[in-house]
């Protein structure tokens, strides 16, 4: 198991700007919403899948149930269909992984060397600048950190 992540460590390195603090801070936050998004793309990829399969079992169905030519047609031209041009879904997500997420992950975490290597320094500041200091559920650090 790993140690807690203290906010404690989190101090800003002698010469950081409050602008590159918050500039980075953006970065870092733009990036969470591309995590976001990357989630939606990875449920649609699911959805639609599942779609792709129910379609083959309403064939089945509606052709036994003496429906031949509407199911065949489901199955030749809908089961299976591209979704996009000459693309399934499998193809968007590596698409996306391969242009746009890999080097935007990558420039992130460059971003970081800007604020001396410390993750998240806008939002511990953030943390230190909204919690009342000697609550017990505002403390520093886990497990009832010394103030």
């Amino acid at each position: 198991m790993s140690e807690p992540v203290k906010a404690s460590e989190h101090s800003t390195p002698e010469g950081v700007s409050e602008e590159t603090i918050e500039g980075v801070g953006k970065l870092s936050e733009a990036f969470e919403y591309i995590e976001r998004a990357k989630g939606h793309l990875y449920s649609f990829h699911q959805l639609m899948g599942r779609a792709d399969f129910l379609v083959g079992d309403a064939a089945e169905i509606l052709r036994k149930a003496g429906h031949e030519e509407f199911a065949e047609r489901l199955e030749q031209e809908l089961k299976g269909r591209n979704v996009l041009d000459g693309r399934w879904t499998f193809q968007i997500v590596e698409e996306f992984d391969d242009t746009y997420y890999e080097f935007f992950r990558g420039i992130e975490r460059e971003s970081r060397e800007l604020t001396g290597g410390v993750r998240h320094l806008y939002e511990a500041r953030m943390k230190e600048q909204r919690r009342s200091k000697g609550h017990p559920e505002h403390t520093q650090d886990p497990q009832g950190s010394q103030e």
